[in-house]
């Protein structure tokens, strides 16, 4: 038998290297403005419905990252998800992509050491979870709103990601809006004296589910891994999907939906003024259907240690002329001893009892929140920067908080006091009880 040895195949292999031509694509150096693909950020995507689409869409749209992954418990998004991403990539760089990879299951996802960022863009009663299992895998998180599920699931959620040091952006898109921080920072520099009042509009509806009854779950829906924590519930297509946010085990509706949008600006422009222990008296309806049950028609006080006041209100609907601006009904009114000043969510229009408060300069020497160049883009940047975020996780924890606390006291239909520090209510075990829920094996916090 012949013996090589090692010197005769390193020798042979250098010459073989020497002698072919060594090729390196485009692509590969970045060309065209885009990053080489070392430098791009691999993210991959939890929940690729209608919301998460629509995050998945801003993604395949930025040159810094590549998508290298979706997950998903319903098999025709999930694969229709793959199909999107792999024929994007394949039309920017054809010959050259190697493909996009589906999995039923996050957590396999979260064991790729080449995925760097996660989207969760789940129902509400999993973003606890799966924000703490990707901080624990080493990935930094955009989670939607609200930020967990439950009070006690965004503060394990919130300290998962600083005990492991992750980038975390709260899907509160309204932070990024120019005229909502403006908004802020004119209440935060005192341009309307004291503020006493601080007023938020919602939505509302009776919803109707149409439930007749449990119906067989359609192939390809794993909907046991769908359910996860929460109570098993026979299966109806109005329970899940879309639909998970009028249904109190899987979210808290519009308080937490668009809630946690509108809450969020008026939690952002009180800022130093939010300090406890605070009183919550609530009064509203409940859905009264088959298999919708959240509020759905709602008063909400909340009253501070120092006497400040938000009022969470859901008696203006659509048209409802607020301030001057017609469609106001999502909006945050700030009442200050010197004027009030209104800033409408998902536009940002502002109103003010003195046209000219809204036309005052931030200083120099003025409380200053920054500006954003994208709720996405700023989650990006502080990526590489380890910076943080326009809606970093104690921020998303305290307006998520300020939600559930809003629907307990509701189920409870008494005042309850809440400790902001002990994050505990004050001598009252029965609401107590209500800060966590019971999860079902195998998940816990």
């Amino acid at each position: 038998m012949n013996r090589i040895t090692r010197r005769k195949l390193l020798k042979g292999a250098t010459a073989a290297i020497l002698g072919a031509p060594f090729i390196v694509r485009a692509s590969a150096l970045g060309a065209e403005g885009r990053p080489a693909p070392s430098n791009r950020l691999g993210v991959a995507h939890i929940g690729v419905g209608g919301r998460g689409g629509g995050l998945m869409g801003g993604m395949l749209g930025n040159d810094e990252v590549q998508v290298l992954a979706v997950a998903d418990t319903d098999t025709g998004r999930r694969e229709g998800a793959k199909k999107r991403i792999e024929q994007h990539y394949s039309q920017k760089a054809p010959g050259t992509y190697a493909g996009c990879t589906d999995y039923k299951d996050f957590r396999e996802l979260l064991e790729r050491r080449d995925i760097d960022a996660i989207v969760i863009a789940s129902p509400d009663h999993w973003h606890g979870l799966m924000t703490i299992a990707a901080a624990k895998a080493g990935k930094d998180v955009y989670c939607e709103k609200p930020m967990a599920g439950t009070i006690a699931e965004g503060r394990a959620a919130s300290d998962a990601l600083t005990r492991y040091g992750r980038v975390f952006q709260t899907g509160s898109q309204e932070r990024s809006t120019g005229n909502c921080r403006y908004a802020c920072e004119l209440v935060r520099n005192g341009r309307l004296g004291k503020i006493h009042t601080i007023r938020t509009f919602l939505p509302t509806g009776d919803g109707r589910s149409g439930c007749i009854g449990p119906v067989p779950v359609p192939d390809g829906f794993d909907y046991d891994f769908w359910l996860g924590p929460r109570p098993w519930q026979p299966y109806h297509p109005g329970r899940c999907h879309g639909n998970f946010r009028w249904v109190l085990d899987y979210s808290d509706g519009e308080l937490t939906d668009r809630g946690a949008h509108v809450n969020d600006i008026a939690l952002l422009g009180a800022g130093p003024l939010l300090v406890g222990p605070v009183e919550i008296v609530a009064r509203g309806k409940f859905m009264q259907d088959p298999l919708f049950d959240v509020p759905y028609e709602y008063h909400i006080e909340y009253t501070y240690a120092n006497g400040l006041k938000i009022i969470t209100d859901s008696a203006n609907a659509p048209g409802t002329v607020v301030c001057g601006i017609t469609g106001a009904h999502r909006g945050v009114l700030f009442e200050g001893s010197e004027g009030w000043l209104f800033v409408a969510i998902h536009g940002g229009a502002l109103a003010a009892s003195d046209p000219a408060i809204p036309k005052t300069v931030i200083g120099p020497g003025d409380i200053q929140l920054g500006r954003s160049l994208g709720h996405g883009q700023d989650w990006l940047n502080a990526i590489k920067s380890r910076g943080p975020t326009m809606a970093p996780a104690e921020e998303g924890h305290r307006t998520a908080s300020f939600c559930h606390l809003a629907v307990i006291a509701l189920q409870l239909g008494r005042k309850i006091t809440w400790d902001l520090v002990k994050e505990r209510f004050v001598d009252d075990p029965e609401a107590d009880r209500m800060i966590a829920r019971p999860m079902r094996t195998p998940w816990h916090l």
